[in-house]
């Protein structure tokens, strides 16, 4: 039994949707709680032929069997949670910290309108800036405030340590990617507030001496969306003969592409605290490796690079992705 963390290692779209969904299944916790800044942050799971973007809801919903929190460090959109709560059928196992922030229309409109967050940084444009500047100056509304949340009041840090005492699995998930924290990302090209794995937790009120593994999700071909400098970035013409092109969960907007930054995963590895990493997007190193379920199928070419990024995280590879559908994965945990 344990309590994980899942992490972003670079600049968020690592595919960390993907890999809780597989480790809620593989793992089978009784809670899956989120961290993170807000609804600015869309994570992307595949299962079959269907396809789910969401903003609010924990991405391990699709293991059946989880309860589902969001943490008290989490902003929340009302209409945002509500929407994915009625679509997903979640409704009687989906939880929010009574002191969660919560984005009003008025957090909206000041981060569309503001030159300086929706035009110089790009901002999603989802209230979370503002929300995070009236919580600094405690005029926020928190979720215990509004009627329409009343029944999805938890204490989530009491919840969340009394499974961990009693020897269950808790799987922390987090948001964004590590190279848009506010503190150690490319400021002022930021989110606002930390990403980091420390920060998940605290999100979700559970202590460091709690934490048994921390997962960092990196991407082959790393991936950002908006403004913000990006060193191993390459041209949309070279991506596109790649065959590489893909589009933000929340914005829409076209991602830039770049190439693998051996020294941004050192040193995320480091300040997340990683124990074992998960690389994705590996088909785009070898369109071969595409659906690979074992790791001696894959090409040679493929296990030269996962070699090479392990050696340069400093932890082992134990979850390579080889296709966007969650059964397209390489497991090797129990190889350790």
């Amino acid at each position: 039994m344990s309590c994980t963390i899942i992490v972003g290692g670079f600049f968020g779209d690592e595919g960390k949707g993907k890999i809780v969904a597989h480790l809620a299944h593989q793992d089978n916790p009784t809670i899956i709680s989120r961290g993170g800044v807000g609804p600015n942050a869309g994570h992307t799971v595949i299962v079959g032929d269907k396809s789910y973007g969401v903003r609010m809801v924990p991405s391990g919903f699709v293991y059946p069997d989880a309860r589902l929190f969001i943490g008290t460090g989490v902003l929340v959109d009302p209409r945002v949670f509500l929407r994915e709560v009625n679509e997903l059928g979640v409704r009687n196992r989906t939880f929010i910290d009574r002191r969660c922030g919560i984005i009003d229309e008025d957090h909206i409109r000041r981060d569309k309108g503001s030159e300086h967050l929706a035009k110089k940084i790009g901002s999603t444009g989802s209230g979370c800036g503002p929300a995070n500047e009236d919580r600094v100056m405690r005029k926020l509304r928190l979720a215990r405030d509004l009627p329409e949340l009343k029944e999805f009041m938890i204490d989530v840090p009491e919840e969340l340590n009394g499974a961990i005492a009693r020897g269950e699995t808790v799987i922390l998930e987090g948001t964004q990617g590590f190279g848009i924290s506010l503190y150690y990302g490319t400021y002022p090209f930021v989110t606002s507030k930390d990403t980091s794995a420390s920060q998940i937790a605290a999100d979700n009120g559970v202590g460091p001496t709690k934490i048994d593994e921390v997962v960092v999700v990196f991407k082959a071909y790393p991936t950002r969306v908006g403004e913000g400098p990006f060193s191993t970035e390459m041209t949309m013409d070279e991506s596109e003969e790649m065959g590489i092109e893909e589009y933000g969960t929340v914005t829409h907007r076209r991602r830039r592409i770049g190439e693998w930054d051996a020294g941004m995963a050192r040193y995320s590895s480091m300040i997340n605290g990683c124990t074992q990493a998960a690389i994705t997007g590996i088909d785009r190193i070898d369109k071969d490796c595409f659906g690979v379920t074992e790791y001696g199928k894959l090409s040679k070419k493929a296990k030269e690079f996962l070699e090479q990024a392990e050696d340069e995280i400093g932890c082992p590879v134990t979850l390579i992705s080889t296709g966007p559908e969650l059964s397209q994965i390489i497991d090797m945990r129990d190889l350790r």
